[in-house]
Parts: C-alpha cells; structure tokens; sequence
C-alpha cells in the first residue's frame, strides 16, 4: 500500500513537472514570437520616426503611487509634441482610460500637449483606450485609420504592434526615450506576462473591445506651412 501511494505521489509530481515545463515553454516561445515580429519596425531615434499621417499616444497615469509625475507619461507626451514639430507625425489620436471624473488620461494628455503648443486641430481623444487592445480595435474601427506610428515605450511596442498586425493595422513603432527609473524592472516583467496573455486573446479566446460606437473618421488639418503651400495665387487687378 505505501509502495503504491509512493507511486502515485511520484507519478503526480512528474506530471505536475511536465505541465509547468510545457507552460513556461509556451511562456517563452510566444514571447519570442511576439518579439521577432515587431522588432524591425521599432524605431528608437524619434527624429527617424514616421512619417505617417496619424500617430497614436497610449494613455497611462499621470502620477505614480508615490504621489511624483509618471516618467513614462512625460515620455510620451514630449515625443508626441517632437513628432509633430518635426513634421514626422500630421495628427495625433490620444487614447487611455476615462474611468472617472478625476482620472481622465485622454484630458489630461491634450492638456499638457496644448501646454507644449501642440493645436487643438491636430488632435483628437478617444475616452474609451481601456487597454493596449481596446484602442488599436477603436483606432480602426471607430477613428478610420489603418496606417499608423505608435507612439510608447520600448518595452510596450513589441506587443502594441503584434495586436496591430492581428487586426490588419499597417503600423510602426517609435519608442519615446526615457530615462533611467527605478522599478523599471517591474514593467518590462509584467509585459513579458502580457505579450503571453496577449497571444492568448487574440488566437485562443477571441477577446473583444468593451466599447465601440459609431465611425468618426478623423479630421485631419495640413500644417500650418502646408496650407501657405496650399494658397493660390490671387490674380491681380489693374
């Protein structure tokens, strides 16, 4: 009998090996997949970004829980301002969470946006980016776009354009430079969970975006020495 129960207990434990074995494996291997498709399109020298006529700005908080500004956040607002001054982006479509009154990403990215003198014409927020997924499904089919520059850090690209690519999006991706930060570990361990998940909604379980809506195609507005191009001469009068 104790033979027998000790047979079991092994038995057990090498299946139980096996399967933890075969779930990092596949741990790995989408990871891996994830990477190898994205990352000849990343670029990291803003400058070299684009061109493309709309580039999308993920929203994340404005504040840490230690109560300073995000470096991310300020990461991506000041390469999305760049962009734009040097012509590499036309339009902006700024999307994140909109959970409550007091926490708007979308506003508060316009906001500090018009504060780097970005025009209000040359953006547009979508309220309802409540995750990488839901606002790359909202970017083609609420907002028309299906030719894009993503706009985040280095670590969020690789799985911010594999769903790009799952969805029919023709997208590149420009990393916004960041500084050294502490706990930087941390994200990029989380991402490597959430490149997993990701592989996992997209072929395995069919996941959906929370909301969506009618079609509101983007108004694009040409820069401003673009409209001087634009202006035809007036005939003269005698």
């Amino acid at each position: 009998m104790q033979a027998l129960l000790w047979k079991t207990f092994k038995l057990l434990l090498m299946t139980l090996g096996t399967l933890l074995l075969l779930a990092l494996l596949l741990f790995v291997a989408a990871n891996l997949w994830v990477l190898g498709q994205t990352h000849s399109r990343i670029e990291h020298e803003l400058p070299l970004c684009g061109p493309e006529r709309v580039g999308i700005v993920f929203g994340t908080s404005h504040w840490t829980r230690s109560g300073v500004r995000n470096p991310h956040f300020e990461a991506r607002i000041n390469a999305a301002s760049r962009l734009i001054r040097l012509g590499r982006v036309e339009h902006l479509l700024l999307s994140g969470d909109n959970r409550t009154r007091q926490y708007n990403e979308p506003i508060t990215m316009w906001r500090d946006l018009r504060g780097q003198y970005v025009r209000d014409e040359d953006m547009t927020l979508d309220y309802a980016g409540f995750s990488t997924f839901d606002t790359l499904v909202r970017a083609r089919e609420v907002f028309g776009v299906d030719q894009v520059l993503l706009v985040t850090q280095s670590w969020h690209l690789p799985r911010a354009l594999f769903i790009a690519d799952a969805l029919g999006l023709e997208a590149r991706g420009c990393s916004a430079p960041s500084r050294p930060v502490a706990g930087l570990w941390r994200l990029q361990m989380r991402e490597w969970a959430a490149r997993a998940a990701t592989v996992g909604d997209l072929y395995l379980w069919g996941r959906e975006p929370y909301f969506l809506g009618p079609l509101e195609p983007l108004q694009i507005v040409p820069p401003a020495w673009r409209q001087l191009l634009d202006i035809e001469p007036q005939p003269e009068y005698r």
